[in-house]
């Protein structure tokens, strides 16, 4: 099947991996169409980016899609909602490779610049950035447990990172050409690759050595895609479709495919989907599965003459370890998540509202797009699992023959029935009025917001006397005003008292440096004295200055606020858990490195008061930072804007565990 994609050029497309028949395509036009396989109706265009697009990415449900363009900027968009989501920027040059996270909400680039970021994509921030290759970052994916990110580059190599320490874990050399694609096995410790030396390398993730290494006479390897429970790995030539085992090294088939370039493939209902474009415009080619050799004691092609024929592991069985996936059943955090994004849907930020104007999802099938992204019950999600599969290739082509063959038709989306085993969300129960004279016991939020229109557990209506009569809708203005006036002198009191402690901060702040040593300033230094007062508000109200010019922060003044870092974390109140946040992440970045290394340094010869000093507060501190790691830990679940901060400080905490 052929369609024309765009008005320009194509410059990029990819398949949804989960029903493998959305295709999503970019263009010089700046465009990113969306598609459904072997229809010639565009479903929707994505508008935004002003250069060409470079790279794209659908995540596993098939609700988003990121594209990075020529510039170096990414836009995330929300397929359901048809709209833009987040604008991430940072890059410096061309974006040539993106990945999602399989379970979080968490996007990886890599880029021409040689850096790779790793995206919050709700908090619409960097959490972190991977330096290590020296030349364009190619391909990335993640590990099926969300653990690991492998990279592939133009310099030759591919690298495993490991995403809680925020470190290269391996190196893997032995490619002589750039490495254009790598893919985790589903099940196993096993990672594949693809250069344009004309070799895949099959690597072991436990002991870190090539397990495989198969070379051949064709073109360049442009993809590779294991078989979904990891038989075999199909790798996308230039014309063909090849068939490896690794464990002895050999090729099980050989198919001509007419695709040109293949760009991208993927799996649906036993077929094989391949993409590719030339130009404007994009072919789909099929690949009966069942027909093609996956594994077998007669290989096509060579294999080494220094190993005997082995015969294939069967199916199921595992000769490595296997990844550890979290649940992914619906649960009441995952629910929270979900209404986090509905009512992010609901009510962007202004920065959004910006990137909606710039930003438009132009829906150009409009049966296609509900059929797809809006289905009745919205606990289904469409293009459903299940699918009807294309049509099968003739039967009396010999298998070793051109297996590709161009669909005429293909089978329309279904929406699958609801199963009531993924029900998250139940139904709006419909509660009789409460009378006016049934007390309403009122509870306060546990967290509550930074920002809100009116007070926690108040009402305006609740200051006034209660009206004992219907027809009586005006209030006496002197009765109104005793009412209102209930509480003013206990607030007035707090106030103050809140007014005449920071005024003590000052005092000494004003006498000099603000954390300094004791025999300097006979008198408690400001922090001290914000500590004394016990009162979180006060400390919140310092560290808010202080969190502002990081050189003010001296190893000394840690020891004194990662006590109160660790209150605040627990507080009730948003804008405490925020400043807490960003004052540990300061600590955490300029500090941490330095306790470490002082703490694992070999004890000093003599007497050395100073370094003693030193090395007692790196021991109070590092002591400190355990027990926060801790608090940090079990609230790096949280949903929101909350979790991404205490999920950015779990990773920076790592090192500690």
């Amino acid at each position: 099947e052929e369609i024309t994609a765009h008005s320009s050029n194509v410059s990029s497309l990819v398949l949804g991996k989960s029903s493998g028949r959305l295709l999503a395509t970019g263009g010089y036009d700046c465009r990113v169409n969306i598609w459904s396989v072997n229809k010639p109706n565009c479903i929707m265009s994505l508008t935004g980016h002003t250069t060409p697009i470079e790279s794209l990415q659908i995540n596993t449900n098939e609700e988003l899609i990121v594209a990075g363009s020529q510039s170096g900027s990414i836009r995330v968009w929300d397929l359901e909602a048809a709209k833009i989501l987040r604008t991430l920027l940072g890059h410096k040059a061309n974006i040539c490779s993106l990945d999602f996270h399989p379970f979080g909400s968490f996007v990886a680039s890599g880029s021409l610049d040689t850096n790779i970021k790793l995206w919050d994509v709700r908090r619409k921030g960097c959490v972190f950035r991977y330096k290590g290759h020296t030349e364009a970052v190619r391909c990335l994916r993640f590990s099926p447990d969300g653990k690991w990110l492998a990279s592939a580059a133009d310099d030759h190599t591919v690298k495993l990172w490991d995403l809680a320490a925020g470190k290269i874990m391996f190196e893997f050399t032995g490619h002589t050409g750039p490495v254009n694609v790598v893919e985790f096995h589903p099940n196993e410790y096993l990672l594949a690759s693809g250069s344009s030396d004309r070799t895949v390398r099959f690597w072991d993730l436990e002991k870190f050595q090539v397990v495989s290494c198969i070379e051949e006479e064709a073109t360049p390897v442009r993809c590779v895609l294991f078989n979904p429970d990891g038989c075999c790995l199909y790798s996308g030539f230039q014309d063909s479709l090849r068939v490896y085992g690794w464990e002895p090294e050999r090729c099980f088939d050989v198919v001509l495919v007419n695709w040109g370039k293949v760009a991208d493939l993927s799996i649906c209902n036993n077929q094989l989907i391949g993409v590719s474009f030339a130009q404007s415009t994009v072919s789909s080619f099929v690949v009966d599965l069942s027909r093609v050799t996956k594994s077998g004691s007669i290989p096509h092609g060579l294999i080494r003459d220094d190993e005997p024929l082995v015969p294939p592991t069967p199916t199921g069985s595992s000769l490595r370890r296997i990844y550890d996936r979290p649940s992914t059943s619906c649960s009441k955090p995952q629910s929270r998540v979900k209404h986090n994004s509905e009512s992010e849907r609901r009510s962007p930020s202004s920065e959004d509202d910006r990137d909606e104007k710039e930003s438009k999802a132009e829906i150009q099938n409009p049966e296609d797009y509900k059929e797809i992204f809006q289905p009745k019950n919205a606990i289904c999600r469409t293009p459903p699992r299940n699918n009807e599969p294309f049509p099968a290739p003739p039967e009396d082509e010999p298998v070793t023959a051109k297996e590709a063959v161009k669909s005429n038709q293909a089978a329309d989306f279904q929406t699958p029935l609801p199963k009531q085993e993924l029900v998250c969300t139940p139904d709006p129960v419909q509660r009789p009025p409460i009378a006016s004279s049934t007390p309403v016991t009122r509870t306060e939020p546990s967290v509550i917001p930074a920002a809100r229109n009116e007070p926690i557990g108040l009402k305006a209506s609740d200051f006034l006397p209660a009206v004992k009569n219907q027809s009586q809708t005006e209030l006496v203005d002197e009765e109104a005003m005793s009412q209102i006036r209930k509480g003013h002198e206990t607030m007035c009191v707090v106030l103050t008292s809140r007014h005449k402690n920071l005024d003590t901060v000052r005092a000494v702040w004003s006498t000099g440096d603000i954390k300094a040593r004791m025999w300097r300033h006979p008198r408690l230094n400001s922090v001290d004295s914000a500590v004394a007062i016990n009162d979180l508000s006060v400390v919140v109200d310092l560290l808010n200055i202080v969190n502002q010019k990081a050189s003010l922060w001296k190893l000394d003044l840690c020891t004194i606020v990662l006590p109160q870092i660790e209150k605040l974390l627990q507080s009730k109140y948003e804008s405490y858990v925020q400043t807490g946040c960003t004052s540990l992440k300061l600590i955490l970045q300029r500090f941490l490195p330095l306790i470490t290394d002082i703490l694992a340094a070999p004890p000093s010869v003599g007497v050395d008061i100073t370094r003693e000093e030193r090395l007692h507060k790196c021991k109070l501190c590092y002591k400190q930072l355990k027990n926060i790691s801790n608090i940090v830990k079990n609230k790096s679940g949280l949903s929101g804007r909350h979790g991404s901060a205490f999920r950015e400080l779990h990773l920076l905490m790592a090192v500690l565990e």
